[in-house]
């Protein structure tokens, strides 16, 4: 006996729905398992992870404020895989909106206007656009990679953010510790809900996901990014240009990554540091994909994957967990999902090796389709 895969003659609706749950599903048990390994007791693991974060209203509130980040950055980088433009450095590009925003409070730390927080949001949109133009630049002018010039740039922005920090920006009167001036009063984002950590910016990730929802479902631009997405042959004789579209996708994520960068940081540490993200542009793909890049899935996972962190946490305080545990958590789903991707186009059948005749061999996956 032995399992093969068999290409479906048409998509799976039922799997598309399905195999998300199934990730989840192995995820869990997988997690349980090398919690067993670990020595800790799963269920007491598992139940600090994603119950008890749920159990206390503060703690909605941080879940949704560890969910805006991934929900806004998922939400571009959705846009630019259904054009099949490949962002990888959604990361750096977080980096550099905070970095782009971060400069009116740093070097006009005295000026207290209602204008300077919409200044900060527009320029940590300009700053994560402009550094996504980067690799977008490169591919259409030379042909090169953006999977891995996108990826590269995210270590050039996380070594000018710490020279930032510890060098010209460094606050005069921090003790010598490596962190620009607190923000003032008009560059921080305040809570929603009296004290509670979730902030304005949450707000903007609902607007995120209304907007790009309504501009693939109602709009010729919505179209042009699904057709060249799917066959770019067809969209060239549509007329639809694909190095605008490369452009235009690296553009739309990067200026939402620069936003979430820059509102993370006005509505959580409210001052540069070396280290200002856990990795929410890495998270945020899986984010995207887990929601199956639709900004409605987006917004249901980016609040699933902000449980992963928020569980973390909360696991690591009680029961002494690795935070590194949580990466090793979202790596699995990533592997999952993708995993469970392949049930969308093949189905798993049991064939007998011994009994009854074998089946034509076109019938038959190849290795390399297969992978």
């Amino acid at each position: 006996m032995r399992l093969e895969l068999k290409k479906r003659p048409e998509h799976s609706k039922m799997m598309a729905v399905a195999s998300p749950l199934i990730a989840i599903g192995l995820t869990v048990v997988a997690g349980a398992i090398l919690f067993a390994v670990l020595g800790y007791d799963p269920f007491k693991a598992l139940y600090y992870y994603f119950i008890d974060p749920l159990t206390e209203a503060w703690s909605l509130e941080e879940l949704a404020a560890k969910a805006t980040p991934l929900v806004l950055i998922a939400v571009g980088l959705a846009v630019a895989y259904l054009s099949n433009t490949w962002n990888i450095g959604a990361e750096g590009q977080y980096t550099v909106g905070a970095i782009f925003g971060a400069i009116i409070p740093v070097y006009f730390w005295e000026w207290e206007s209602w204008m300077v927080m919409p200044l900060m949001l527009i320029m940590g949109m300009i700053g994560g656009a402009l550094y996504a133009a980067i690799p977008a630049f490169l591919k259409n002018k030379f042909g090169t990679n953006e999977i891995l010039t996108s990826l590269m740039l995210v270590y050039v922005a996380g070594y000018a953010l710490d020279w930032l920090v510890r060098g010209p920006w460094r606050d005069p009167n921090g003790y010598n510790f490596p962190q620009t001036r607190g923000f003032n009063e008009s560059a921080i984002l305040h809570p929603m809900l009296g004290n509670g950590g979730m902030h304005w910016g949450a707000l903007f990730a609902v607007i995120a996901v209304i907007v790009v929802a309504f501009m693939l479902g109602g709009t010729l631009k919505g179209f042009e990014v699904k057709v060249l997405g799917q066959a770019e042959r067809a969209g060239a004789f549509a007329g639809f240009s694909r190095k605008k579209m490369v452009y235009f996708g690296f553009l739309l994520s990067g200026s939402f990554s620069g936003l979430a960068g820059i509102a993370t940081v006005a509505g959580t540490v409210q001052q540069l540091q070396p280290v200002i993200s856990p990795g929410y542009g890495f998270t945020a793909i899986i984010v995207a994909f887990l929601g199956r890049l639709n900004p409605i899935g987006i917004l249901v996972a980016g609040l699933m994957l902000a449980l992963t962190y928020l569980g973390g946490e909360a696991a690591q305080v009680t029961m002494g967990i690795s935070d590194k545990v949580v990466r090793v958590f979202q790596g699995m789903l990533l592997f999952f999902v993708l995993a469970c991707d392949t049930l969308i186009l093949y189905r798993i059948t049991l064939v007998s090796s011994r009994g009854g005749p074998q089946e034509p061999h076109e019938n038959l996956v190849p290795a390399e389709e297969a992978v």
